[in-house]
C-alpha cells in the first residue's frame, strides 16, 4: 500500500494552487481588459443572479450597497449593464447583462479555459486522470464542511 502524503504537505501544495488559480482568475480580467476586478465580480453575479437589485448584488457580493451602486454607474455608462426599475415596486431598482456584459464575462472564461487547457497539456494521461478523481474528492469534502462555497464572491 502506498503511503499517505502528510497533511500538512497537501494543505502546503493546496495554498500554492489556490493562489495560482487566483492569479489566473485575476490575470483572466487583466487579459481581456474591459472592466476592473470589482466590475467583473459584478458582473458574474448578474450572471450567476439574473436581473436584481443592487441590495441583493450586495449582500452577494459581501459589500456595501453604495458599492454595488457605483460600480454599477460605470458598467452602465460603458454598456455591460442596464438598470431599470421594478416593475412590481417603483422604489427598487434592477441591473441587468447587456449582451456586451455577456460577451466580456465568456471572454474571460474563454481565456482561462485556454490557459488551464495548456497546462493541463503538459499531464500524462494516469496524471490527469489523478488530478481530476482527486480534484473531484477535494471538491466533495470541502461541501459537506462549506455548504456555501460556490454561492458569493464570484470571480
Amino acid at each position: 500500500m502506498q503511503a499517505r502524503r502528510s497533511f500538512p504537505t497537501a494543505v502546503d501544495a493546496l495554498q500554492v494552487v489556490t493562489r495560482d488559480l487566483l492569479g489566473l482568475a485575476v490575470r483572466s480580467v487583466d487579459e481581456v481588459g474591459e472592466v476592473s476586478l470589482p466590475q467583473m465580480r459584478l458582473l458574474f453575479a448578474l450572471r450567476d443572479e439574473g436581473e436584481s437589485s443592487c441590495t441583493d448584488l450586495a449582500h452577494v457580493l459581501g459589500v456595501s450597497g453604495s458599492s454595488v451602486t457605483r460600480l454599477a454607474d460605470r458598467l452602465v455608462a460603458s454598456g455591460h449593464i442596464t438598470r431599470a426599475g421594478d416593475p412590481g415596486s417603483r422604489s427598487r431598482v434592477l441591473l441587468a447583462l447587456t449582451e456586451h456584459g455577456v460577451d466580456v464575462i465568456e471572454a474571460v472564461l474563454a481565456w482561462r479555459s485556454r490557459e488551464l487547457t495548456r497546462a493541463l497539456h503538459s499531464l500524462d494521461a494516469a496524471a490527469l486522470g489523478s488530478l481530476t478523481d482527486s480534484l473531484n474528492v477535494l471538491h466533495d469534502a470541502l461541501q459537506q464542511c462549506h455548504h456555501d462555497l460556490t454561492g458569493p464572491v464570484p470571480l
